[in-house]
């Protein structure tokens, strides 16, 4: 009745697991032991009287609890097997209650008792980019609330265009200022090229309008002006030297050759050209009051291959795809994914991870010891946590905006209870019945 009870009353606790007990029938006493059958007679059962019952086990049910959606974005909840893990100093609990939050110094945690979440907080690599590391050893979980996430420089640009191959050929004889207006003739069908921008980021997080301006020079062969906003100094290499080979604002090219199918098969900045492989050009430049030579990447794409730049007779797509830099911002909200994963988006339009809850799944959740506030222990009997990311080798995925609830059934627990009360008062009949036989027989003397 105390096991009912129990679950009765939790049953609106989140993350609660309902319990039931388990009865086995205590020794026998034997009154004549059995014997075999003999050759005029047969065999004879024993004659037992059993002592009673007792309790056998208190198991723990550890199925799934319904999901309840609460709409915050801090409350989380496992759907499938697995507990998160929270930690009070060296002590290490798990539990499915996801009802978290942030303190004030960032930190996440169970507001009820203060425990930290446990995860990986991200790291930056070589190349300043953001990384977690889910192989890692677990640690308190800290989210940088109105965190600054500094300017970053472009490093690179990736191209996925297509160069009209109808378009005319430019006279080789044509001045730069002719060359402009037909590439800008405002008919469609007279112009000679094409014009994309793009906005790039200096290592100040200034953000500055890089141009590159196709024109056909002959079949299969176009070139390409490139311009920055306010550089004193604009170079292209294909070198991988250093952007050195032409150094003039305003004369800055590339070459593109493509074949008559309309791949790319080289690109070169008049000194030096690449024809196989990924074919990269490195534009540097400098900027009023920084002497320091700044520089990134155009990825363009593979020579034979139609994955960056194309030659198809069909209509101008010149562009650039994407670009990596960004001005600096502050933290302004951050989400959860399935796989725990905490994705912060800044002020700059910029998303990127800050950390990643882990989970941890047992051999046998059914064997973990109750440490109260619906944590769960490690016991001898529950085997070592397997812990790890969520969604992967067993671990069930995080569902961010809901909680689980306990999956205590109401219904089954009135059943039980009325079934235990019923059994309390037949055994309760037994004892007052035999009380009045043995008055009955002390009577017998009288």
């Amino acid at each position: 009745m105390d096991v009912i009870g129990n679950n009765i009353s939790n049953v609106n606790t989140h993350g609660f697991k309902t319990e039931r007990v388990t009865f086995q029938d205590m020794i026998s006493q034997e009154l004549r032991g059995a014997s075999e059958p003999k050759e005029n007679i047969g065999g004879v059962n024993p004659q037992q009287v059993g002592l009673g019952s007792l309790i056998a086990a208190i198991d723990k049910i550890m199925t799934q609890g319904s999901l309840q959606t609460t709409g915050k974005n801090t409350d989380v909840a496992v759907s499938g097997e697995g507990f998160f893990i929270v930690k009070d100093g060296d002590k290490q609990f798990y539990t499915r209650a996801g009802a978290f939050n942030l303190d004030k110094n960032g930190y996440y945690v169970n507001p009820a008792n203060g425990l930290k979440v446990q995860g990986w907080n991200s790291r930056l690599d070589d190349k300043g980019n953001k990384y977690i590391n889910s192989a890692a050893s677990i640690e308190d979980i800290i989210i940088p609330v109105y965190s600054k996430e500094p300017a970053r420089a472009t490093s690179q640009i990736d191209f996925k265009s297509n160069l009209n191959s109808s378009a005319p050929t430019v006279p080789p004889d044509a001045t730069q200022e002719e060359i402009t207006a037909m590439i800008n003739d405002p008919d469609p069908k007279m112009r000679r090229g094409h014009v994309t921008t793009i906005n790039t980021f200096d290592d100040q997080g200034i953000q500055r309008e890089f141009k590159m301006e196709f024109y056909k020079v002959r079949d299969n062969t176009w070139k390409a002006r490139l311009s920055m906003t306010d550089s004193t100094q604009l170079s292209v290499d294909v070198s991988g030297t250093g952007g050195q080979n032409t150094q003039l604002p305003g004369n800055v090219e590339l070459e593109f050759g493509f074949t008559p199918d309309g791949k790319l098969v080289y690109v070169s900045d008049g000194v030096d050209s690449m024809n196989s492989g990924k074919l990269n050009a490195k534009v540097s430049f400098r900027i009023p009051g920084n002497p320091a030579i700044q520089n990134f990447d155009l990825n363009l794409g593979e020579a034979g291959m139609v994955n960056g730049i194309t030659q198809f007779s069909s209509d101008f797509t010149t562009k650039a795809v994407k670009q990596d830099g960004y001005t600096m911002g502050y933290l302004e909200s951050f989400s959860i994914d399935n796989s725990g994963t905490i994705t912060g988006v800044f002020s700059n339009g910029v998303r990127q991870p800050l950390a990643r809850i882990a989970t941890a799944v047992f051999n046998n959740p059914a064997g973990l010891d109750k440490a109260g506030d619906t944590m769960f222990a490690y016991s001898m009997n529950s085997g070592e946590p397997n812990i790890g990311e969520a969604g992967v080798q067993g671990r069930g995925k995080i569902n961010a905006g809901l909680l689980e609830m306990s999956n205590v059934d109401l219904s089954d627990q009135f059943t039980d209870m009325i079934v235990t009360q019923r059994g309390f008062q037949a055994n309760s009949r037994t004892i007052t019945t035999s009380d009045q036989m043995i008055q009955e027989v002390l009577g017998l003397k009288r």
